[in-house]
């Protein structure tokens, strides 16, 4: 065991302003990890007035709306969530990539930390399982990593 101990962040603050930005696209798939979004915010005591939500059509302009967000400056991070079901065509994973790296993009330029709830399933049943209401919802999951990384990064300076 080394001797040095790794810095870590905490889902601990609840100073954080946080903006979560769903797609209404497959909004049975969204609601649901928009509410355990919320959820988790709430449960690790941010104030209703330091949340903020947004919704945009779909998962391919989840980067264009969190970084306009990202560059008002109010924010502490940003949590994008989304569900892209593969079809028969190509558009899956054009859409994919460009949320993806668009999100990835957003989070270095800005210095934010976006969180990635964003599902790219198979299937309508695969989906239903990321974003059930159980602690395997990638809504709450994408929401404590943008916690952890808040912390972490006031940790780094």
């Amino acid at each position: 065991m080394s001797k040095f101990r790794p810095v870590e962040g905490s889902a601990r603050v609840a100073d954080a302003r946080v903006a979560v930005v769903a797609a209404r696209w497959n909004a049975q798939i969204t609601d649901s990890l928009l509410k355990a979004a919320v959820a988790t915010l709430d449960r690790h005591g941010l104030a209703d007035e330091n949340i903020e939500i947004y919704r945009v059509p779909g998962a391919f302009e989840l980067p264009l709306a969190c970084a306009r967000l990202a560059r008002r400056g109010e924010l502490d991070g940003i949590v994008a969530l989304g569900c892209v079901i593969r079809g028969d065509t190509p558009h899956f994973d054009y859409v994919c990539e460009a949320c993806t790296s668009g999100l990835a993009r957003v989070a270095l330029d800005s210095g934010l930390p976006i969180g990635f709830g964003v599902l790219t399933c198979d299937n309508l049943g695969q989906a239903e399982l990321r974003a059930g209401d159980n602690h395997d919802n990638k809504g709450e999951e994408a929401t404590l990593a943008v916690l952890e990384m808040i912390s972490l990064l006031r940790k780094i300076g």
